[in-house]
């Protein structure tokens, strides 16, 4: 058994070390949230918080995430940042399909609580792993934007 912290609960899951820890997080635990997109840590369906770093969960194993505080975007809402980011996304219909919303959030998270006031170029920089087949970039922009206290379009 090994014993993680998700979402601020003490948690315990029965599997291999190398168990990739989006596997655990859905399969074991549940939190079906963060999706399975490429399994290459190349799209950012996967993205969860590892002590507040977005980390792509497909390709980090069990191991690495023992002892370290793992946010999913099941408990990111209870971050003032996440219940921001949560809130922006909603008022400007970011999501379209919404696969790829999770690890979005997760990303956008990451980003205001290191930069409360992110450039363009700071916003470009953080979410450029995060894929959305339906395009929804600009909107994804304008809610980091939104959820920051900032005014302006994309």
């Amino acid at each position: 058994m090994t014993t993680i912290q998700i979402n601020g609960k003490s948690m315990q899951v029965d599997a291999p070390e190398t168990t990739p820890l989006l596997w655990v997080l859905r399969d074991h635990l549940g939190l079906t949230g963060s999706k399975f997109g490429c399994g290459m840590a190349l799209c950012g369906a996967c993205t969860v918080h590892l002590d507040g770093a977005a980390t792509r969960s497909c390709v980090t194993p069990l191991s690495a995430a023992v002892g370290r505080k793992i946010t999913t975007i099941e408990g990111v809402g209870a971050t003032r940042v996440g219940k921001a980011v949560q809130t922006a996304w909603m008022a400007i219909g970011v999501p379209q399909c919404g696969y790829c919303q999770a690890g979005q959030i997760m990303s956008a998270t990451a980003l205001l609580e290191k930069n409360p006031k992110p450039t363009d170029a700071d916003i470009d920089g953080a979410m450029a792993g995060n894929l959305c087949r339906c395009g929804t970039y600009t909107r994804i922009r304008s809610a980091i934007k939104s959820a920051a206290g900032m005014k302006g379009e994309a």
